[in-house]
């Protein structure tokens, strides 16, 4: 179902809203458009401070469309979602309407209407405003800030929690549901879940839990929604003395980390960013490494805001600039075992690790991999 708004926004909240309409007002001016329909879970959550679609976790369209006009703003939903919408759905400041739910179209012929305009003219359904719409929420507000943090303590929490109880020779499914199981307590649930052991880490960049044994090494990778906003993390156990392999491919994928974290600051560009990694993974004997595998980025109201590669200097994003509250969550993997992702906030002079419980072993300054013998870094 839908989840509702963050409770106790009250004028807080109104204040984001209102601030998120303008902009919104804003690309209607620059583009000229009498309208836009925001579909999909990821701009409906942004426009009303975590509206999101829990009908179907993890499906992109959603069950409420939000149109914008110069004057006003409208929810559209189907007659199934609009009484539980209008009691609990937190929706001041917009007008709600309902279309039968076996009509076909119904929410784009709705949208004509409080648009007075066709579906070719309105921005979201006939005219693509997805790149600008991505823009104006990459930089994250301070409440938005907030909630992003919460969540990602929460998101590291159920991760860490899940690894910390791993029993050598439990089945990767079992570890995997304590995470899920975390993770909905609190509210949230994992849009990404990865849990994989042994061989299969070294073998596979996503070793997807098959209910197989997990005997010496442990990753659980976790991107966690709630509210709309996404928080990503990885991890490492072992129950046995590590590789000399997968400590190699561990420092490697570290070092691309260490170098596109670097390069990460304001005034600073994406592609100033995403050349460093690819410095950072030629430094480390694995040049090209980054054509393996997908190397993250902006994160927020999507798993990947956007998502470009080194290689790609004619993306509009990759002479965008990084802007101080932009949270990213940079994703190096080098085979044989190496990866590192953890969800950062960019700050005025620095960037904040958000996924730290402050109760896991560190390795100059960043996750290690935990020893569950010692409990401390392997």
């Amino acid at each position: 179902m839908f989840g509702i708004a963050e409770p106790s926004l009250d004028d807080r909240r109104s204040r984001e809203v209102e601030r998120k309409l303008a902009a919104v007002r804003g690309l209607l001016g620059s583009r000229e458009l009498p309208a836009v329909a925001l579909r999909c879970t990821d701009a409906v959550a942004w426009v009303t401070g975590g509206l999101t679609n829990r009908i179907e976790p993890g499906n992109p369209a959603s069950a409420a469309w939000v149109v914008v006009t110069p004057k006003a703003a409208h929810v559209a939903t189907t007659n199934v979602e609009l009484p539980r919408l209008m009691a609990e759905g937190g929706l001041d400041g917009f007008e709600l309407h309902g279309v039968d739910w076996y009509e076909p179209g119904g929410l784009a012929r709705l949208a004509e209407q409080v648009a007075g305009a066709p579906a070719a003219r309105i921005g979201g359904l006939g005219i693509d405003v997805d790149e600008e719409l991505v823009e104006l929420r990459l930089s994250l507000d301070p409440a938005e800030q907030a909630r992003l943090a919460a969540l990602s303590v929460d998101a590291a929490a159920a991760l860490e929690g899940a690894v910390r109880e791993w029993v050598p020779g439990e089945l990767d499914i079992e570890i995997q549901a304590r995470v899920a199981a975390a993770l909905e307590r609190v509210g949230a649930f994992g849009a990404c879940l990865i849990v994989g052991g042994d061989d299969r880490v070294e073998r596979f960049r996503h070793p997807l839990a098959a209910a197989r044994p997990v005997h010496r090494l442990l990753m659980a990778v976790v991107v966690a929604e709630r509210h709309g906003l996404h928080a990503a993390a990885t991890r490492f156990a072992i129950a046995r003395p590590l590789s000399d392999s997968v400590r190699a491919a561990r420092r490697a994928a570290a070092d691309a980390e260490r170098a596109v974290l670097d390069a990460s600051r304001p005034s600073a560009t994406y592609g100033d960013a995403l050349l460093a990694l690819a410095d950072g993974y030629a430094n480390a004997g694995h040049a090209g490494e980054w054509r393996n595998h997908y190397q993250g980025g902006p994160i927020g109201y999507r798993q990947r805001e956007f998502e470009i590669v080194p290689s790609q200097v004619d993306s509009r994003w990759f002479t965008a600039p990084i802007a101080v509250g932009t949270a990213l969550a940079w994703n190096p993997s080098v085979a044989g075992g190496g990866k590192c992702e953890d969800t950062y906030l960019v700050e005025e002079d620095s960037l904040r690790r958000l996924t730290d419980t402050a109760d896991w072993p560190l390795e100059e300054g960043r996750p290690a991999v935990l020893d569950l013998v010692s409990g401390g870094a392997a």
